[in-house]
């Protein structure tokens, strides 16, 4: 039996276990998936190794750590330097980023996009900014509390929370663990304000539960979406790559959504 599963802390939230569960028993792999709450992150590989994964996905706040430790890193991540899927074979690891198409196909009804706010500047952020940019947004800004993580957005417009001025954006985007354990914002809510009062859209890529982000978006009448389809497409595409299967991205998605709308 092969064994995969979701990394990260914390963990328990997660529904990638019920989602990949499902579509491994309707195509009758023998395999498991399962959850496993890291503290440390430089035993990421370790943990890797002596449980004998065949695959992982990775999520907050390792994903940095999984480009890192990876031998074989696919060509689209080389840029972004982040990964959340990784595959073990012949005691290699191989590092990809579903989380950029699993983005993309979430957002594709979200029309006229040009200007756009990301908050965050950890691994995720990286996967959705050049996923922006694949897409041809003309103008994508990052803004964190601090200036550390910067140095991996030097092609883009970066800036601190306290330091926004322009407030005319078509989408923002949380990247932050804000609101996951708690109902905090990542920035001062009274920013939050100006720029959803010039918005249309806006993304959180918590899906677990309604954040303060996204009773805010609410408030100003935005259009929004949570991060459960991104969830539900990086899932896909980390499938076919777990299983080396093509072609079968409808079936997987099909037995994905059924075992998240069983919840």
């Amino acid at each position: 039996m092969k064994l995969f599963g979701v990394i990260g802390n914390p963990i328990m939230h997660s529904k990638s276990p019920r989602m990949h569960n499902n579509a491994i028993k309707n195509f009758g792999f023998d395999a498991l998936y399962t959850r496993y709450n890291l503290e440390d992150k430089n035993k990421l590989k370790e943990v890797l190794i002596d449980l004998k994964f065949s695959g992982t996905n990775i999520t907050l706040p390792f994903k940095e750590e999984a480009f890192a430790i990876a031998d074989v890193k696919d060509n689209s991540i080389l840029d972004i330097k982040t990964a959340n899927t990784l595959i073990i074979k012949k005691s290699k690891i191989y590092a990809y980023n579903t989380d950029i198409l699993g983005f993309l196909k979430a957002i594709e009804d979200f029309k006229n996009l040009n200007k756009v706010l990301i908050l965050g500047a950890g691994g995720t952020a990286r996967a959705i900014a050049y996923a922006l940019r694949y897409n041809n947004i003309k103008e994508i800004h990052i803004a964190n509390r601090n200036l550390a993580r910067f140095d991996s957005f030097k092609d883009f417009t970066t800036m601190l929370y306290e330091d926004i001025s322009d407030f005319n954006y078509d989408m923002v985007i949380n990247t932050t663990s804000a609101g996951l354990c708690d109902d905090s914002l990542a920035c001062d809510k009274k920013i939050l304000e100006k720029v959803f009062s010039h918005c249309k859209y806006a993304f959180e890529v918590i899906y677990n539960k309604e954040t303060s982000f996204i009773k805010l978006s609410k408030k100003y009448n935005l259009i929004y979406k949570n991060g459960l389809e991104m969830l539900l497409w990086q899932g896909v595409f980390a499938f076919e790559l777990f299983f080396e299967i093509k072609n079968q991205q409808n079936s997987i998605k099909n037995f994905m959504l059924e075992a998240l709308n069983l919840e």
